[in-house]
């Protein structure tokens, strides 16, 4: 199904078309974790699945006991990790809304991050859940080499993810966020890092995206002429680069990626690239994701707004 024809409403939920994970997640709101367990064993080996599956299993876990229980009942590498993750989700929710119990939920995830890698020793999502922690603890590890603005940050552990996995997905995103102003970095270092981890990684990468995630990240509506900077040439370089040498690959994929899909068709919208945007709208199928259409407005009002540009219909309102 395609976004060019598709009549019913947009699909929001993070598991999109990862069917085996949208029944794992019912059946984690009803309080059974099997299944979860069993998509999880089955993604072992593919990291950049393992981690998006635990990543929506744990959001819909965070508010019950379910992987306490879990975890006591069939102690094991997915049960750790879940629980690990969930563990980083409260701590980071408690600290965001001034919660006086932020500390000791950010030890105790800690703690769970450390006993998820402990079980799985070769596997870098539970270091990727540990990474979410670093804007709570402010590690100022020494940048390397390459930066202009060398900025101090978790280096030292994010290094670590890279020898696990030189091109994790979720590794750099959380590097990169720690960075963001939003969680008291600066713009200048945040687009010096995502110049610094995109150029590394090869052609065909969905990291080369990194550049366009801090640009949305750092956007000021208050700057002059902030909507047109899209249209600046690095910028719509950069996309059309993109979506030449990574959205052909997209189709091999084991689930739609929305998140980056998304970044990508907005980036190419507000480039003025219409053609290409309507190409990348259309591999998205119905799915959507609410980053990064609710940093400029009401998510489905962007989204709306940017797939009529491109010529496509948007879902019937009624």
């Amino acid at each position: 199904m395609t976004a060019g024809l598709f009549e019913g409403q947009y699909v929001w939920h993070p598991a999109a078309d990862d069917l085996q994970l949208a029944r794992a997640c019912v059946d984690v709101r009803a309080g059974r974790y099997f299944s979860a367990h069993e998509i999880l064993r089955e993604a072992r080996e593919d990291f950049g699945v393992r981690a998006h599956r635990s990543l929506v299993l744990a959001s819909e876990a965070a508010d019950s006991d379910l992987a306490e229980r879990w975890l006591a009942e069939e102690p094991g590498r997915e049960a750790a990790l879940v629980w690990a993750r969930v563990a980083v989700l409260r701590a980071v929710r408690a600290a965001d809304g001034g919660d006086r119990r932020a500390e000791a939920l950010g030890r105790i995830a800690v703690a769970a991050c450390d006993r998820a890698a402990e079980t799985a020793p070769d596997d870098p999502t539970p270091w990727s859940a540990k990474l979410t922690l670093a804007r709570l603890q402010q590690p100022r590890d020494p940048a390397p080499q390459g930066l202009l603005t060398a900025p101090p940050g978790p280096w030292t552990l994010f290094s670590h993810i890279l020898r696990l996995d030189p091109w994790n997905r979720e590794g750099h995103h959380r590097f990169l966020s720690f960075f963001f102003p939003r969680y008291g970095g600066e713009a200048n270092a945040s687009w010096d890092v995502a110049a610094f981890l995109s150029q590394r990684a090869p052609a065909s990468s969905p990291l080369r995206l990194l550049p366009l995630v801090a640009l949305v990240d750092g956007y000021n509506p208050a700057s002059l002429l902030a909507e047109r900077t899209w249209e600046q040439p690095q910028w719509k370089a950069t996309a059309l680069s993109v979506y030449r040498n990574w959205l052909p690959h997209v189709a091999g994929y084991r689930f739609t990626p929305v998140l980056d899909l998304a970044y990508l068709a907005h980036a190419l919208h507000m480039g003025q690239c219409a053609f290409e945007a309507r190409a990348v709208f259309t591999a998205m199928g119905p799915y959507a994701s609410r980053m990064p259409w609710s940093v400029f407005g009401d998510p489905e009002e962007q989204l709306n707004k940017a797939r009529r540009a491109c010529g496509l219909p948007v879902p019937d309102a009624a």
